[in-house]
């Protein structure tokens, strides 16, 4: 009997811990999973030497709210914006032929993000249940200034925000509920 209730605690630890982390998968992963279920594309693109890549990781994707709400509302993917992972998006194969494995620090950019027209990390895109770009937003987020944005893309709330005023009147009626 103790051996079944310690492997209930232990399974349950277990399911609580797993339910705690941001399913992360790769850009090629989700874009797969998006062909039988269709679900939006949250994509942090982040370097190896970012600082505030990494303050991301630690402080905004380590928080319980925001890991529920990605993990519900989309397809989660870590995508390394100076790395060698080779991308089939939209019929077109993204790679990254000028990165030096000897290369402490910055590296070449991945033509992937090269598309996605990315500048400076952290990069956030979203991409809708096609897999088209929505939008990306550049720099680092708490969770309590993340979650307008994932909250807006998620509802589709975007689509009728088409001027600064629209934008600036949504943000000002936002009533956030996400813990920092």
């Amino acid at each position: 009997m103790k051996l079944i209730i310690t492997s209930l605690i232990l399974l349950l630890s277990f399911q609580v811990s797993q339910a705690q982390e941001i399913k992360w998968m790769s850009m090629n992963e989700a874009l797969e999973a998006q062909k039988k279920k269709p679900k939006k594309i949250f994509m942090d693109a982040y370097t190896t030497w970012c600082g505030p890549c990494k303050l991301l990781d630690k402080n905004t994707f380590t928080n319980k709210d925001v890991i529920n709400y990605i993990n519900t509302h989309f397809y989660a993917v870590k995508f390394n914006a100076e790395g060698t992972e080779e991308i089939t998006y939209k019929d077109f194969k993204y790679t990254n032929p000028n990165f030096d494995p000897a290369r402490k620090g910055r590296n070449s950019q991945h033509f992937f993000a090269n598309a996605l027209k990315i500048t400076g990390y952290p990069s956030l895109v979203f991409f809708d249940e096609q897999s088209n770009v929505i939008a990306p937003i550049m720099g680092y987020r708490t969770p309590k200034q993340l979650e307008i944005y994932l909250k807006m893309i998620a509802k589709d709330d975007y689509k009728t925000l088409t001027s600064t005023e629209a934008w600036q009147k949504y943000e000002k009626n936002f009533k956030g509920t996400f813990k920092d």
